[in-house]
């Protein structure tokens, strides 16, 4: 059995490129980038039910403890981005996700990603090595387990 899974499980979510999110070359600072994941990050909790809010009322913070971003086409002052995001399923206590950023202006894959996401004890900032009830359950709602 593979370690992590591709689910099928996917959200979107369309970015405009604001003034504020480039260089003085109008060129998306390659940290915004980062930014774009997390707008993704929500939108996939929206949509499957998993939101940061469901994760902290059940005790816990999913801090990020990895992010791989590979700079593809630049994004631009203007452009609009789709920003897709996969959910990989593990069997380790973490949480793992995969990013396209296509600019739709341009037609061009603008950056891939990943990003893992790790438990941690709202009450003592421990670090959860089992996979926290709450996750178990949701995981077995949407056919996981």
């Amino acid at each position: 059995m593979k370690s992590i899974i591709e689910t099928g499980f996917k959200a979107t979510v369309r970015v405009k490129v604001r003034f504020s999110e480039v260089d003085s070359m109008a060129v998306v600072w390659h940290g915004n980038y980062i930014h774009f994941f997390e707008d993704a990050r929500e939108a996939f909790g929206e949509k499957y039910g998993i939101t940061y809010m469901d994760v902290f009322a059940n005790g816990f913070y999913t801090p990020l403890v990895s992010v791989h971003c590979d700079y593809k086409s630049p994004l631009r002052y203007g452009d609009e981005a789709l920003v897709e995001i996969v959910y990989f399923d593990t069997l380790a206590a973490k949480i793992i996700f995969k990013y396209n950023i296509s600019n739709l202006t341009t037609g061009n894959l603008a950056a891939t990603g990943e990003t893992v996401q790790v438990f941690l004890s709202v009450n003592d900032n421990a670090l959860s090595l089992g996979i926290p009830p709450f996750f178990e359950k949701w995981k077995q709602k949407m056919g996981l387990k």
